[in-house]
């Protein structure tokens, strides 16, 4: 009787140690949460910053690393620098076919659009004076300082060439471009015009120097709105969503040079502009004009498949919209073409 009890008292306290070593396997803190890498457009980092609250607290034991950067060099973190990424979202959706397809994607859906604007403060220089009709001649006076992001790196640098460019049409005024971008840069970026195309080609150096002082570049348009509130610069070409987002003042440009609407899409495609990118071969060179649609896509060598899918689809579902909309951030339709 006394072995068998000893038995029977060995085998509880077996069984003890086993369920203490599965509850401090699954419960205790210091289990190391699963990362979901996600690296979107800085344009949309605050309604991602949400969206990372949201996914988390509906899936307990994921951490969602979130990353922004202009489009072209989110991409380029991928297809240049092969890091593993889990999802992917980006300002122009024709950059993931452009670049990405098919090694390291093979398809994307639109979830969100823009708008360009002209975004300034209070104590920009002639704040009580610019409006869409004079813009561009504010901007050009010699007192005043303004910036973009930097075309080779983000969408929203090489649509504002776009929309200057578009303004000489719209406003009959074949001085903008060179009074704004191309005499305020050395080397310049140039304008030429395509007589068989019917289009305006913006030539982009490789390496983009202002001078002057003039205009300030940065890697991406959210980077310029510290200058603008401390008074650096004037003005910045941004999408509508951040000047709202930021609580900027700014000027709404005619739809016809904004980038908003598929109705003017045929418009908006007389512009190209041509990216010098002479060492990466993953970069179309070439971006023309279209209207502005967000677009997400799991790249093909994501870490947590399974996973990111969920998090895009969170995106794209009824709670995800609302965040978006809840944020400024326009949205679509997802997956509709427009």
């Amino acid at each position: 009787m006394k072995n068998k009890s000893n038995i029977s008292l060995a085998v509880i306290a077996v069984m003890v140690i086993a369920v203490i070593v599965i509850i401090a396997i699954v419960y205790l803190p210091g289990q190391e949460d699963t990362k979901l890498t996600v690296i979107y457009a800085g344009s949309l980092v605050v309604p991602f910053d949400k969206m990372e609250q949201a996914f988390e607290s509906e899936h307990p034991g994921v951490d969602v690393i979130m990353e922004g950067h202009g489009s072209i060099q989110a991409i380029r973190q991928i297809t240049d620098i092969h890091r593993e990424v889990d999802v992917l979202a980006v300002a122009d959706e024709s950059l993931i076919p452009d670049m990405m397809y098919y090694t390291y994607a093979d398809s994307y859906v639109m979830f969100s659009t823009n708008q360009m604007v002209i975004a300034y403060t209070n104590n920009s220089k002639y704040a009580d004076e610019i409006n869409n009709s004079n813009w561009y001649e504010i901007m050009a006076r010699e007192d005043v300082q303004f910036g973009f992001s930097n075309p080779m790196l983000d969408a929203c640098g090489y649509r504002t060439l776009m929309v200057v460019q578009l303004a000489e049409m719209y406003y009959n005024n074949e001085t903008i471009f060179n009074d704004l971008i191309e005499c305020n840069f050395n080397p310049a970026i140039i304008e030429e015009e395509d007589f068989d195309n019917d289009t305006r080609l913006v030539l982009v150096p490789e390496v983009i120097k202002p001078q002057k002082g003039k205009v300030v570049i940065r890697g991406g348009s959210v980077q310029l709105i510290p200058l603008l509130e401390l008074g650096e610069i004037d003005y910045a070409f941004e999408y509508k969503s951040i000047a709202k987002q930021q609580g900027l003042q700014f000027v709404e440009l005619p739809v016809e040079i904004d980038l908003s609407s598929p109705g003017y899409a045929d418009i908006y495609r007389k512009v190209v502009v041509q990216l010098g990118f002479q060492r990466f071969e993953s970069i179309q060179t070439r971006r023309i004009a279209k209207p502005i649609f967000y677009a997400i896509t799991v790249p093909k060598g994501a870490t947590h498949p399974q996973l990111a899918r969920e998090f895009m689809e969170f995106v794209l579902s009824a709670k995800g919209l609302k965040i978006l909309q809840d944020t400024e951030q326009p949205t679509i339709i997802p997956g509709n073409h427009y």
